[in-house]
């Protein structure tokens, strides 16, 4: 492709270089390639299933951490617009028909006095229409209620963030998922000095008005808690906005300028890798309950925190036994073994290395970035799945698959998709530093042949938008993984208005 002038100055301006567009390019005309599974992870294989006493032992590991000075940090992905969890609202509301038209909309209307936001919708409701949302219904005008909620000149929830929506009553009114967040890492992240550090990536266009309700929220939060809190905020950087391209494979353009779409949330690998805490929460901004639900959750954030300091050191204790001299043979195997049934990583030629060439093996698995996944067992929620795949150099490893990178040709992968015993509700805890303590750049342990193409609809036009590999899939592809069950009362995403009708989301 030869550049123009144009071209030039947009690369410049968002830090892109001429070789990625032009890579990024090639791979929306050619794609990319499935990825090679060799089983679904299950119990026992792939997926550990801790006994009582684990759980006991895992949640005294984490205790431990934190009492010693351990540093830790929540991140949750919350950039966008919630216009998504509004879709049939809006499409009621830009309808013809005055009254609920669809179960979707009967079931939002019948309960609306059990969504937290009722109050201020009933006083918006009022200020719009001089009237309460019962008078409104019973004259047929349920269309007015809805667009007061999610219209401009109402309450405006289809352009706010989910952070700022209210999810859960409380006793004293309600609370938006952003101060859910809060309440919720004060009882596993509070480090030694009582503080809380939490971390939300969220779209340029809300970074006022999120700094606005942090400011509100926290001083509150921290007498209700006894904590402090160290609220930060990123956005995805420009510089991993992907290029989008028509449906031949040419460069998509608007008014003569490339067209760049944000790159996914595989994009907030770079925030992630920007961000300070040796001990790193992810958790979707949609997956929170309120308090009166949430023992199971703190449950199993300490037990899989647990998990992931004790195998951070495990992992040094053998990485210091390598980095003495040369281990014995018989030290040497039970590395391998360490490698094979806790971190199901697999070679089919370590058997065979001489003495040196294990334990540079040996040592080169075990000095990577640590992650630690819950996984619920699967009940027909969306996600993708724990699955044991073939890595670049031979290996295979454990790794969190969409089932947009599996191939449907392939009936043997088909039936092991089919066959996946959990899904992934993106619940994890990483460690970020390398076995001298320094911080590794997590962009190196990116696997850049698992992204994805989806065909987008722009101005009317069919185009071709390229993924990064996503954040949990093949953003950390060469990453040390444990994959532990979690039982389902630790994921209640909110995708659609009406899951906050959910019991999990009632208060």
């Amino acid at each position: 492709m030869t550049l123009q002038p144009i071209d030039i100055e947009t690369l410049k301006s968002r830090g892109i270089s001429p070789e990625r567009l032009e890579e990024e390019l090639r791979q929306l005309k050619t794609g990319f390639p499935y990825l090679e599974i060799i089983a679904p992870a299950t119990a026992g294989r792939g997926i550990l299933v801790p006994t009582d006493s684990q759980r006991k032992e895992y949640t005294e590991i984490w205790n431990r951490y934190l009492a010693d000075g351990g540093s830790v940090l929540k991140m949750t992905p919350a950039s966008g617009a919630a216009s998504r969890m509004f879709k049939d609202l809006f499409a009621f509301a830009q309808g013809d028909s005055l009254t609920p038209d669809t179960d979707f909309i009967r079931e939002f209307c019948d309960n609306i006095e059990r969504f937290a936001f009722y109050p201020q919708l009933e006083e918006t409701v009022k200020r719009l229409h001089g009237k309460g949302i019962a008078e409104l219904f019973a004259e047929g005008r349920h269309r007015d209620v809805v667009g007061a909620l999610i219209m401009p000149e109402g309450m405006n929830y289809g352009q706010l963030p989910k952070a700022l929506l209210a999810f859960h009553r409380t006793k004293d009114g309600s609370r938006v998922a952003l101060e859910e967040h809060l309440a919720e890492g004060a009882r596993y992240a509070a480090g030694k000095d009582g503080v809380v550090k939490v971390h939300f990536t969220v779209s340029p266009d809300h970074i006022e008005i999120m700094k606005a309700k942090i400011a509100e929220a926290t001083p509150r939060l921290e007498k209700e808690y006894g904590v402090k809190f160290e609220v930060t905020l990123s956005i995805q950087k420009p510089s991993t906005d992907t290029v989008a391209a028509n449906l031949d494979g040419t460069p998509y353009r608007e008014d003569g300028k490339l067209f760049f779409r944000p790159g996914g949330h595989g994009a907030l690998i770079e925030n992630l890798n920007d961000l300070g805490g040796d001990t790193v929460f992810i958790k979707n901004i949609d997956n929170v309950v309120p308090d009166s639900r949430r023992d199971s959750t703190i449950e199993y954030k300490k037990l899989i925190g647990g998990v992931l300091i004790w195998a951070k050191e495990k992992i040094e204790h053998y990485a210091g036994k390598l980095e003495e001299g040369l281990p014995s043979r018989p030290q040497l195997n039970e590395m391998l073994d360490f490698l094979r049934d806790v971190l199901f990583i697999s070679d089919d030629g370590a058997a065979e290395m001489d003495d040196l060439e294990l334990a540079d093996y040996l040592y080169c698995k075990l000095n990577r970035p640590i992650r630690v996944c819950g996984m619920v067992r699967n009940e027909g929620e969306p996600g993708g799945g724990p699955f044991l795949a073939r890595n670049a150099d031979g290996t295979v490893s454990p790794q969190i698959l969409e089932s947009s990178q599996i191939d449907p040709a392939n009936p043997a992968a088909m039936a092991m998709l089919k066959n996946a015993t959990h899904f992934n509700p993106v619940d994890l805890v990483v460690y970020k530093k390398d076995l001298e303590g320094h911080p590794f750049d997590l962009r190196e342990y990116v696997d850049p042949s698992t992204g994805f193409i989806s065909q987008k609809s722009r101005k009317g036009v069919e185009i071709k938008a390229l993924e990064l590999p996503g954040l949990w899939n093949g953003a950390m592809s060469d990453w040390n993984t444990i994959f532990v069950e979690v039982p389902g009362s630790t994921f209640n995403p909110v995708k659609t208005v009406n899951d906050l009708l959910r019991p999990a989301h009632q208060a």
